[in-house]
């Protein structure tokens, strides 16, 4: 028995049902959703706290290191627990630690469950793993770019809809309300996932995570792809990092829930990216990724017009999202394919390298915006998606001399 065949289970020969995905996409929105939660609160939650405004934005930087610990010891579990019951705890506990944001009087209590919540969030990326094992050869791309979806939209639906929820309950109510919402897809996770198969693999855990670090090492596909997602989701948090600062700020001074409705603009072009997948299938991923490289680059020109037009933008933020969206559907694709056996710790290794570029992506943007204004953070993101773009020719045409290259 091959290691690819011990990873799946005893039911896969069907493949992964139409309703089955929606239940990943559903599930990886909204656990992916309450990492961003916070961003458009971080006002009230200082004032309800008492917490200085230069503060309180650890509370953002707690949930995105407890993201990427998550990634490194909880994501690779996936190669060596059943994948169901590991999503199952993840999905529980998280219940609990929004429970304990929510109810957290406490600066430090806060910070903590803000960690816990990052954490236990990596639940995505175990699921994305799971529906390739779950998927057939021939579906594989299509089913991981449709759970992909799911949490693209996640991000994008975060910052509006806690927005709305405290406006009209407060901001402790947004984290009462995803719990009680964890709660009832661990039920219906029980009830409808499929039982897998234990991985029959021969790593234990400390080996297990330091394989994570080898895949790099021993996987050209892994590392191409994950540099890839290193720039494009840079360019993506230099946006929707960046974004905010000239649509509050005069003349504009769009309110935080109109800011929020940017991200149904972005959803427009996540939806049209889910072929990508499709296409991967089919052996085009080498093509889509050029292509939306390309088109991620051009997307900075209207972009750049934001604080004088409003549909400029709006069709920067959907060709932006489009790109995006189509090389990480196609870069997860690959990845899965390079290596079956090791499917969770190939995204876990995979994703730390979007969790670095979306860390250094805010953080250039804020700057970049804080010393020249807009046009700056728009140069930024069209010379990062421009380096992207230089990355994808020349491992083309390195590739195209064969492997000696």
């Amino acid at each position: 028995m091959t290691a690819h065949t011990a990873l799946r289970p005893a039911n896969s020969s069907v493949g992964l049902s139409p309703s089955l995905t929606l239940l990943f996409s559903m599930t990886c929105a909204l656990a992916v959703a309450n990492v961003y939660f916070a961003q458009p609160l971080l006002d009230t939650m200082a004032q309800d706290l008492k917490v200085e405004p230069s503060r309180i934005g650890m509370v953002v930087t707690a949930t995105q290191v407890g993201y990427a610990l998550g990634l490194l010891f909880i994501v690779p579990l996936g190669d060596l627990l059943d994948r169901k019951r590991l999503v199952l705890m993840q999905v529980l506990l998280s219940a609990v630690a929004l429970t304990l944001v929510g109810s957290a009087t406490q600066w430090l209590l806060l910070l903590a469950a803000m960690i816990a919540v990052g954490l236990l969030a990596v639940v995505v990326q175990v699921l994305v793993a799971y529906a390739a094992v779950l998927a057939t050869p021939a579906q594989r791309g299509q089913a991981v770019g449709t759970v992909t979806s799911g949490i693209v939209l996640g991000i994008l639906m975060a910052r509006f809809t806690s927005g709305l929820i405290a406006d009209l309950a407060g901001w402790r109510a947004v984290y009462f309300v995803s719990s009680g919402l964890m709660l009832v897809l661990a039920v219906v996770l029980y009830n409808r996932t499929p039982n897998a198969a234990i991985p029959q693999g021969k790593h234990s855990y400390p080996s297990l995570i330091r394989s994570l670090f080898m895949l790099f090492l021993s996987e050209q596909t892994l590392r191409i792809r994950g540099l890839f997602a290193l720039f494009i989701f840079a360019a993506f948090s230099v946006l929707w990092t960046a974004m905010v600062l000239p649509l509050s700020a005069p003349p504009l001074s769009l309110s935080h829930t109109a800011i929020g409705l940017f991200g149904l603009a972005g959803i427009a072009g996540a939806l049209a990216a889910r072929r990508s997948g499709r296409w991967a299938d089919q052996g085009y991923g080498q093509r889509v990724t050029g292509l939306s490289l390309a088109l991620l680059t051009l997307s900075w020109l209207p972009i750049a017009f934001a604080e004088t037009s409003l549909l400029a933008l709006i069709v920067g933020v959907i060709l932006l999202d489009f790109a995006v969206q189509a090389v990480h559907v196609t870069n997860q694709s690959l990845i899965f394919a390079a290596r079956p056996d090791a499917q969770s710790r190939m995204v876990g290794a995979y994703m730390c390298c979007y969790s670095v570029g979306s860390t250094l992506g805010a953080a250039a943007a804020t700057q970049a915006y804080a010393m020249w204004g807009w046009p700056a953070v728009s140069l930024l993101g069209a010379l990062i998606s421009a380096s992207a773009l230089g990355l994808w020719c020349f491992t083309s045409s390195t590739t195209a001399q064969g492997p000696s290259a």
